[in-house]
């Protein structure tokens, strides 16, 4: 990594030294720290991602800010599914799932209400934004 820290890295850095809370423009926003595995690498990654509560797991948007492509974490977590993520000050081992048709929609129309910025995602993505599903193991 270069003298510069990454963004996400930075992120990553206060999220842990502030148990899960960080200003910037995550402030009061729910968030969590995936841990994933690159489906050609093998490479172990971390990403800081905007969650939603749902029935004791926590759906994460694989909106990456809108581009028309997946992020390269959901491919990840396709080829690799059992994982963890740092919520709060805790570290739980997950397993994630791609949330089937009816349950995504009701899901990602509450992110929409809630941070206008994903509606916004969604007009400029020009595909169905994926919502994972992550569930204690």
């Amino acid at each position: 990594m270069s003298e510069t820290k990454s963004w996400n890295q930075q992120v990553i850095e206060e999220f842990r030294e502030n148990g899960g809370r960080v200003g910037g423009r995550f402030e009061g926003a729910p968030l969590l720290l995936l841990h994933h595995t690159g489906a050609k690498t093998g490479n172990a990654y971390v990403n800081p991602l905007m969650y939603q509560d749902v029935d004791g797991g926590w759906a994460i948007f694989a909106s990456k800010g809108g581009h028309t492509e997946d992020p390269a974490w959901y491919g990840n977590l396709i080829a690799h599914p059992e994982t963890q993520i740092e919520v709060g000050g805790e570290t739980v081992e997950v397993i994630a799932r791609v949330a089937q048709e009816d349950e995504r929609v009701s899901i990602w129309d509450a992110q929409k209400r809630s941070y206008p910025q994903f509606a916004e995602y969604d007009r400029t993505a020009n595909r169905t934004i994926p919502v994972v599903i992550l569930e204690r193991r």
